[in-house]
């Protein structure tokens, strides 16, 4: 098992995910997780992008933490295959990462721009990508995102840890704000793939990109 997995009889289900707060910068090792993590609430998934199909053997548990510069994320996910690009950037960054194995998280820091937000994806071996999505389209976000990712082949759960710097997500940080996020997973060489989702957008064919069915995401 990979230190400080909380089982998933003990998970709330819940629309909100909670960012503990930490008094500094902490250290990214996904093989050795920082104390803080300890005090971090998880949320877990397994079902699709419509709700259905659950797999524990997919299971996804998120955590996340936040000091005033900083936004981290933890995944472990537990995984039945692995399908990963060979070739990234120099930087690790992947483009169109997204048609192999990832998690993602969708966050949306201003609720009233609905069709404005930020996308994050890593891969189990530890390519990335950032977006900044908006009406119409989409670009780099060059959020300056840190990442460490480590595979346990066998037990079969690869984690990544994030640190997100907020200003690549709010010109002026307010910890009482509410935010709208999601969390995904995309596994699997051939269609039909698995496509994950926290909170579910219920469309016909897989899509994450409906900010409507975003949950929240509360600093504490």
């Amino acid at each position: 098992m990979i230190p400080h997995s909380i089982p998933s009889q003990n998970l709330p289900a819940s629309s909100e995910v909670i960012a503990a707060h930490v008094s500094g910068e902490i250290r990214l090792d996904a093989s050795r997780p920082a104390d803080e993590w300890r005090n971090a609430t998880a949320i877990a998934f397994c079902s699709d992008w419509q709700g259905k199909n659950a797999d524990p053997r997919r299971e996804t548990r998120v955590q996340a933490l936040w000091s005033p510069q900083t936004l981290y994320l933890r995944f472990e996910c537990r995984y039945r295959e692995l399908y990963v690009f060979a070739d990234s950037d120099p930087d690790g960054r992947r483009d169109h990462l997204w048609d192999r194995d990832v998690a993602e998280t969708f966050l949306q820091p201003d609720p009233s721009r609905e069709r404005y937000y930020r996308e994050f994806e890593v891969s189990p071996n530890g390519m990335w990508v950032d977006l900044d999505i908006f009406p119409g389209g989409r670009a780099d976000l060059r959020s300056g995102m840190q990442r460490s990712v480590v595979l346990d082949e066998k037990s079969h759960i690869w984690t990544a840890e994030l640190a997100i710097p907020m200003k690549s997500l709010t010109l002026q940080f307010d910890p009482a704000a509410v935010w709208r996020a999601n969390f995904y997973r995309v596994e699997g060489k051939k269609e039909p793939r698995a496509y994950l989702a926290w909170q579910p957008t219920g469309t016909p064919q897989p899509n994450f990109h409906v900010p409507s069915a975003f949950g929240k995401l509360r600093f504490c």
